[in-house]
């Protein structure tokens, strides 16, 4: 079965805004890496549309910083599913999810490959409460936000992780993987 492995910045605060992440070369390798480890990616449709709007070519030129671009093409080739109840069509290498969350995703991660990569904050929250996550990583910016959005606000139970991994990128940021204790 293939693993499904959540990732995403926040800051020391515990902010999840991507307009308080300032971004740079080391992060966008670490995320490029993330994602060569996965078969596909697993999108909500408000990270969908964030991301397509951000990520999909062509890119005007010096839109960018060359030291993007990996990440850039990285993303533009994976397989994405998309889970919604309100799009219609996506497109992108895209293909919806619709029903029981729980049943597709067993569905996806009982498919052969290397595993699914999920970010965003309510579908990891969705995700979570089912125990559908194998590992969860935070890449923590040393920034004070004072404000949210927060990660898993509203879970309704604990979820006991374990330390597995610790990787200092610079600048301060520190991701740190977790594996859940079951």
């Amino acid at each position: 079965m293939r693993p499904l492995r959540y990732s995403i910045n926040v800051t020391v605060d515990g902010c999840c805004d991507h307009r308080v992440i300032a971004p740079d070369e080391a992060m966008h390798r670490h995320h490029a890496r993330n994602l060569d480890q996965a078969d596909a990616l697993l999108f909500g449709r408000t990270t969908y549309e964030m991301m397509e709007e951000a990520w999909r070519p062509p890119a005007q030129p010096g839109a960018r910083p060359d030291w993007m671009e990996p990440f850039a093409q990285t993303i533009n080739a994976a397989r994405k599913y998309v889970v919604s109840s309100t799009l219609e069509r996506v497109d992108w290498n895209a293909e919806l999810v619709r029903g029981d969350l729980a049943t597709a995703v067993q569905r996806l991660k009982r498919e052969p490959g290397k595993g699914l990569f999920v970010g965003g904050v309510k579908l990891p929250l969705a995700l979570a409460e089912r125990g559908l996550i194998d590992e969860y990583e935070f890449v923590v910016h040393p920034r004070l936000a004072g404000h949210g959005p927060t990660l898993f606000a509203g879970l309704s139970k604990h979820v006991d992780l374990k330390l597995a991994s610790r990787v200092e990128l610079g600048s301060g940021v520190v991701a740190m993987r977790y594996e859940p204790r079951r």
